[in-house]
């Protein structure tokens, strides 16, 4: 398979490099390639790996930004002074 034959990584989606770098493993795997198509393969799953580990660091990076945003807000918010709905059950 040629280099330029590849779709551009950064137009990937994370389940579509996923399930490439999946079916590159498998063929490295079973050992029926040639030794310069094992080579373009491991370099092509070595840039595929190398996004997903960059977009997973990014997205729980993101989750702790959300969950300490969270955490503050919950613990900041102080509903003792709120007034009462007791009145809405009766």
């Amino acid at each position: 398979m040629a280099e330029n034959a590849y779709r551009d990584v950064d137009e990937m989606t994370f389940k579509e490099a996923s399930i490439e770098l999946e079916q590159i493993v498998r063929s490295l795997e079973a050992g029926d390639l040639e030794l310069e198509d094992s080579l373009e393969r491991y370099g092509r799953g070595v840039e595929l790996l190398r996004s997903l580990r960059e977009r997973l660091a990014s997205a729980e990076q993101r989750v702790r930004v959300l969950v300490d945003a969270t955490d503050e807000d919950a613990a900041t918010t102080d509903t003792a002074s709120a007034p009462s709905t007791a009145y809405l059950n009766e």
